[in-house]
């Protein structure tokens, strides 16, 4: 969903723009997916006519309130993108899924991929969300990934990450739903070199149009 609000949320100190169901858009082409939050909320306004119904907007103003899980999900390219849709399916089979805009640079690429890799964000991890949230022609040009066994670009310092084969590919209205079956996975207590750093553990969020940490609750 791309808006034109600019309002911060606890834990961030940067503007995103809102998308549908999971997609952080990307900003200067106004690319979204569901699950995915878009940085430049002024280039992301540009072209929201193809999203101005009144049942969007309806949707758009509703889904703030929601906050959800940041990934960034990557294939074979390399090519990858900023999500918040991601989330499990199955556990026998182990199934997970997430969206994706049909028409952000990235969706060719998927569309082609066998597998995908997810990495789970910290609150550390804000940069690489936003660097995948932002349209730019080569998100891959900083160090610190590797390719793994099965082909997906794998950045080992996230919070923890997945490899899954692709089961299913199926357009519903303008996202297409992916799903895939775990075939490799580094939990989150496993994964991190930093996990003993607050700021890695912590999970980094989409609220409000805006990126932000998750903090636990004290004991009742």
């Amino acid at each position: 969903m791309n808006t034109t609000d600019t309002s911060s949320t606890t834990g961030t100190t940067g503007t995103t723009a809102e998308n549908t169901t999971g997609t952080t858009a990307e900003s200067t082409t106004a690319e979204s997916t569901t699950g995915t939050t878009a940085e430049n909320t002024t280039a992301a306004n540009t072209t929201a006519p193809r999203r101005s119904g009144a049942a969007a907007a309806l949707l758009r103003r509703t889904l703030r309130g929601h906050a959800s899980g940041v990934t960034v999900i990557t294939v074979p390219g390399p090519a990858g993108f900023t999500a918040s849709s991601f989330t499990s399916v199955s556990l026998e089979p182990a199934l997970v899924s997430f969206c994706l805009d049909a028409e952000i640079s990235a969706a060719p690429a998927v569309l082609r991929a066998e597998h995908f890799a997810v990495h789970l964000l910290g609150a550390r991890h804000t940069g690489l969300a936003r660097t995948f949230a932002r349209w730019s022609p080569d998100r891959f040009a900083a160090p610190g990934w590797t390719a793994h066994r099965l082909g997906p670009p794998l950045f080992p310092s996230a919070a923890g990450w997945l490899v899954a084969g692709v089961t299913l590919r199926q357009r519903i209205g303008d996202h297409w739903l992916i799903v895939g079956e775990l075939a490799d996975a580094a939990p989150p207590a496993a994964s991190s070199p930093d996990r003993h750093d607050a700021s890695a553990t912590t999970p980094l969020i989409h609220h409000n149009g805006a990126f932000a940490s998750a903090a636990p609750l004290p004991p009742e």
